[in-house]
């Protein structure tokens, strides 16, 4: 037995590898592997702090709204601010200033307002003007005479290329800027991003190909811009760039490592550079912004503003500025810490590791805890590396360990199964007639259970019955009375397992039923509580087909009560339920009958309302007696946030009454009953109970409402 233990973990280890690489291998765990990358990249994301040499200045809708608001000036701006802005920037230092602003056109203002934008990009050589690479759409299928050529010069290109997907990197067309910027700035820059297949921004091509001209992604752009003489060298599936090696995949594309949130980067309002600008030729004093914070700062211009059209989508935030995507670019490259996907066949040794030691634990361990303890240890294994490796700067697929993983268990208990099943196999079909299908689940796993007595817990209680349903019974004959009783009772026990309660018995058209055993259940109040609530909802939609049988509407009383009880399994030796008994189940079924004093529908225990806290709304009814307990019990009816909202004041009414009932001012009491009766059952019983004990006051009155039948 031991040796053939040995083979079935060996071959289910060998099988779930198998398997999961080869869905791997087929793209069928990109889209999850994916959110995976998402996930460590937002709780990473603070780990190294953003390069201070990386600066924004951003159109936000804050600069909108002063140019118009204070200035008279709408979108779109004159282009001579934004060489306010770079010359701003310029006199403080700046190492490079680039634009992620596409100018294709002639400004709308005329010429000189061109020109004088021009101007500014010239008066330094580390301006970045832009371009936009296309597949289809674009201006020019040539580089234009008039646009000097690209300064990049990437040593060792045609090599690369030579077994690289060229289409992805070489671009058919192009949109340049208008000749009077593309003369002025120093530099040229691509702006095209392409996001992932799921729509995330993940990865950016660090250059493309135009026309025989290379050139740079608006990151490495600016990068370039700030040292003109920075080496670039392609080397097997490296870009270097300087002293910084970057990891590219077939597209040319690195995977960036980004910093956090929209806003990580330092970054400026356009108008704060446009007030403090005014200031100095104001000669007034210093601005929100001085020239002296940009020095030697590598600065990208582009915009913020919702409704300017340059948000995307990022593993770190759904609303991200394409300008802090170039700004991550510029970022990594200086700081030298890409991300780069960690190679496959270290990834195939991994899942083949994992998988072996996964099919050698489940097949060998006898104890339940031990067996449950080393299969999650073995789950969180490829999580805790992933993040570890990605830390390190590597992307190691988490889902495809995962895969190898479970499916690996899935095969190991298949063959436990099939070698040492027997007795579970007897268990299942022995106790299927009349266990609850969780009990056999846990008797499956743990069959010393198989024995008499229960154990003390913390239940939450369903009782629920039909309204007059003998006096229906007895007008139906058999065959639709059990068609009927079939079909209510799938309907309300499907809401029950739904909401995870177990449902202990059902007494012609009784259901009962509760909620934390055998497993537990941290919200089995609100569970139970919500089931109650669904179980209504469920009636009322069923009512057009249960008049197919019964000729009228049905309705349902509900009691719940949360309390100890015992649990377990009773009966004799030869049969016996999973059921349970005490006071707490006692006074639940007292609920349920406590709704014909008061005309209500569900009727919950304080101790439900209490345990289920803010999960659920519901109103005070009243402080009962029942038969067979002394002390009075609070109880609630719990409502929808629908039916709550649509009569908070009727409810407020009723608050107020209750208050007087309980000190025994019958009178006032009444007149508030009086306003909402006709709409409020339970308020048309209190009506009554007022009217009863104006001509008969109760004697040491305590507000206590006794029940003296037992419903």
């Amino acid at each position: 037995m031991r040796r053939k233990r040995l083979l079935v973990g060996l071959l289910a280890g060998l099988l779930g590898s198998f398997l999961s690489l080869c869905v791997w291998f087929a793209g069928g765990f990109t889209g999850w592997e994916a959110k995976t990358y998402d996930w460590r990249a937002r709780e990473l994301a603070d780990s190294r702090p953003p390069n201070d040499r990386v600066v924004l200045v951003l159109v936000d809708q804050n600069s909108l709204d002063w140019a118009q608001e204070v200035n008279g000036i709408k979108w779109p701006w004159p282009r001579q601010l934004y060489g306010v802005i770079a010359d701003f920037c310029q006199q403080g230092g700046a190492a490079a200033v680039g634009f992620d602003i596409l100018f294709t056109e002639p400004s709308f203002y005329g010429e000189s307002d061109d020109r004088q934008m021009a101007d500014a990009l010239a008066r330094k050589a580390n301006s970045v003007a832009v371009a936009f690479l296309g597949k289809e759409a674009g201006k020019h299928r040539t580089w234009p005479d008039n646009v000097h050529p690209s300064r990049l010069q990437i040593d060792g290109l045609d090599e690369w290329l030579a077994d690289k997907d060229k289409a992805t990197i070489v671009y058919p067309r192009a949109t340049f800027p208008i000749a009077t910027f593309a003369d002025s700035a120093a530099h040229l820059a691509n702006v095209q991003l392409a996001p992932d297949p799921d729509g995330i921004f993940r990865r950016l091509p660090l250059f493309s190909l135009f026309s025989e001209n290379q050139l740079p992604t608006l990151g490495l752009g600016v990068l370039f811009a700030s040292e003109p003489e920075l080496n670039c060298r392609l080397d097997g599936g490296n870009l270097h760039v300087g002293d910084t090696t970057v990891s590219l995949d077939q597209k040319g594309r690195a995977l960036l490592r980004f910093r956090g949130p929209s806003g990580t980067h330092t970054s400026f309002s356009a108008a704060a550079i446009l007030q403090s600008t005014i200031r100095i030729m104001n000669n007034e004093a210093a601005g929100p912004v001085e020239p002296e914070e940009f020095r030697d700062k590598i600065v990208l211009i582009g915009f913020s503003a919702p409704g300017l059209m340059d948000l995307r989508s990022s593993p770190v935030d759904s609303v991200y500025p394409g300008v802090e995507i170039h700004a991550t670019l510029a970022d990594n490259l200086l700081s030298g810490d890409f991300i780069s996907e960690a190679s496959v066949k270290y990834v195939v040794l991994l899942a083949l590791l994992f998988s072996l030691l996964a099919g050698l634990t489940i097949i060998t361990l006898d104890s339940v805890w031990l067996l449950g303890l080393s299969t999650c240890g073995l789950v969180s294994v490829p999580v805790i590396i992933g993040f570890a490796a990605y830390s390190r700067g590597y992307w190691l697929p988490i889902v495809v360990l995962e895969a190898t993983l479970i499916l690996t268990v899935l095969v190991a208990l298949t063959g436990r199964y099939i070698l040492e099943g027997r007795q579970k196999k007897f268990i299942k079909n022995a106790f299927s007639q009349y266990l609850s299908p969780i009990f056999i689940e846990e008797l499956i796993r743990n069959p010393e259970r198989l024995k008499l007595g229960g154990e003390r817990r913390v239940l939450s209680i369903f009782f629920s019955d039909l309204q007059g349903f003998t006096g229906l019974s007895e007008k139906m004959d058999p065959e639709n009375l059990t068609t009927f009783l079939n079909h209510y009772l799938s309907a309300m026990t499907d809401i029950i397992h739904e909401e995870g309660g177990t449902v202990d018995k059902y007494e012609g058209d009784a259901i009962i039923a509760f909620w934390n055993a055998p497993l537990d259940i941290p919200d089995h109040a609100a569970r139970a509580v919500c089931a109650a609530l669904r179980c209504q909802a469920k009636l009322d939609e069923m009512q057009p087909e249960l008049k197919k049988w019964v000729s009228r509407d049905v309705y349902m009383r509900l009691g719940i009560n949360t309390g100890m009880a015992v649990v377990g399994n009773m009966g004799s030796h030869d049969r016996f339920d999973y059921t349970m008994v005490g006071d707490a189940v006692n006074l639940a079924a007292r609920l349920e009958g406590v709704n014909k004093q008061f005309g209500s529908w569900v009727l919950i225990s304080e101790n439900t309302f209490r345990e289920a806290g803010r999960k659920i709304a519901a109103r005070e009814v009243a402080r009962v007696t029942v038969i067979g307990r002394t002390e009075p019990v609070t109880i609630y009816e719990p409502l929808t946030s629908e039916k709550r909202q649509e009569n908070l004041t009727g409810y407020d009414t009723f608050s107020q009454a209750l208050q007087l009932f309980y000190c025994g001012d019958f009178t006032a009491a009444l007149e508030f009953f009086a306003q909402i009766a006709a709409h409020d059952p339970v308020a048309a019983a209190y009506l009554e109970k007022c009217k009863i004990y104006q001509q008969d006051p109760p004697q040491e009155w305590r507000g206590v409402w006794q029940i003296t039948d037992k419903g």
